[in-house]
């Protein structure tokens, strides 16, 4: 059969390279230069089933009106006048109760979890270099209060099977020694010992090579313009270098997906949230973190890629802006700087934003769409790294015709 997958960030390509080992002629269409230039390029790095918390909270509203008039919130609201942002912020509050996050927050857990077993089977069979690390992941709590509130909350996902301990901040320092100095600061932590990171750029850029050694087609600097649909099914593909007719079409366009997707029929709920990136090199220094982790109490997330530290904070609502500059990340390596003063070199920080694909549940959204030929796998919000592999092979599965092994209630569009 020949698929035609639109979008070559870590969805598309690992979506992709599944469709491929289930025999089918794939084609991926990339509008940038390269596989992994987007959303995927510069992220958090970490792969957290240990974390998969719905950002729509009960808390969630409040951070974002004080975001109105403060600057150092971790979700950020920016008004403008985009009926989109109206209409997605709405749906995003209409979760933000305890039991519509409890749901999701299962949800995301589960997809998770699948996908990590996923990743480590392709791991297993197919060396790629990516800077990866296993041995767990540190969710830190600067405040006692916080402590308290984070080490409740772990019962959601340890009921789900998630292997998850409360630990004090001397347990903290011995599983990373780069927090002996600056322990004191820190009122306990969460550890994870199953969660891990890596670079997700680098794994996309080195599975699209597997991929396409496997024989699938890399279309990149080619523009999706149009999906043409006649009746019920997808009969091809508009782009700046011309059409292109496939057997059936996956959807993997994060933050571009429902603009392609509306005149089909389907009204998709994915907005972009802005992030924000910094990545330090080493500069030889020998306190630098060796595992990753979350400065719970700032919504900081950093992971060691090799010899370089990475950093990431924010979720700011503001629409298809990535632009930045340097002054956007001052507070972020100030808190990173207080946990690791001997992190990387301060001085030769590379600054970077991305967009999230976001939907107001935090799941993406997965399965058919209105035409018999169209798969959806869309809108992973911050979690794309670690739910990439798991929705692959949901994808996979459908188009093959089989049950997927997850159970995809509230994942679908229908």
């Amino acid at each position: 059969m020949k698929v035609l997958v639109l979008g070559g960030g870590i969805v598309g390509v690992t979506t992709a390279y599944m469709l491929a080992e289930d025999g089918h002629e794939v084609t991926v269409i990339e509008r940038e230069a390269a596989v992994a230039r987007g959303t995927s390029y510069a992220n958090a790095g970490l792969m957290a089933p240990g974390h998969a918390y719905a950002w729509s909270s009960p808390q969630a509203p409040g951070i974002m009106f004080k975001s109105l008039y403060r600057g150092d919130q971790a979700i950020r609201f920016k008004p403008k006048l985009d009926p989109r942002l109206w209409a997605w912020t709405w749906l995003f509050l209409r979760q933000c109760n305890a039991e519509a996050a409890r749901v999701n927050s299962l949800r995301k857990h589960r997809l998770c979890v699948f996908s990590q077993e996923v990743f480590r089977a392709l791991k297993a069979t197919t060396p790629l270099a990516f800077d990866g690390r296993e041995g767990g992941l540190l969710y830190l709590y600067r405040s006692q209060e916080s402590f308290e509130r984070g080490a409740a909350n772990t019962q959601l996902l340890t009921d789900d099977g998630q292997a998850l301990e409360i630990i004090d901040r001397e347990r903290a320092a011995e599983i990373d020694p780069a927090l002996t100095p600056v322990k004191e600061r820190i009122a306990g932590a969460i550890y994870a010992p199953t969660d891990e990171s890596g670079d997700a750029r680098l794994f996309t850029e080195a599975l699209a090579e597997r991929a396409a050694a496997r024989g699938v087609t890399l279309a990149t600097g080619t523009t999706v313009q149009r999906i043409e649909a006649a009746g019920d099914r997808i009969a091809g593909v508009e782009t700046d270098k011309g059409r292109h007719e496939a057997d059936a079409y996956v959807l993997a366009l994060g933050c571009w997906s429902p603009a392609l997707a509306k005149p089909l029929g389907l009204k998709l709920p994915i907005y972009p949230i802005k992030g924000y990136s910094v990545t330090l090199p080493s500069g030889g220094n020998r306190r630098r973190p060796s595992i990753g982790g979350v400065d719970e109490d700032n919504l900081l997330a950093y992971a060691p890629l090799g010899d370089r530290l990475r950093v990431t904070a924010i979720a700011e609502f503001a629409g298809f802006d990535s632009s930045h500059k340097p002054a956007d990340f001052a507070g972020m390596l100030k808190a990173l700087r207080s946990l690791f003063p001997e992190g990387g070199d301060w001085d030769r920080p590379t600054y970077w934003a991305g967009l999230r694909p976001m939907t107001p549940a935090g799941t993406p959204i997965l399965g058919r769409g209105r035409q018999a030929n169209l798969f959806l796998n869309c809108g992973h919000g911050h979690m794309g790294w670690t739910m990439a592999c798991g929705t692959a092979r949901i994808t996979a599965d459908l188009v093959a015709g089989r049950t997927p092994e997850v159970d995809l209630e509230g994942l679908t569009f229908n």
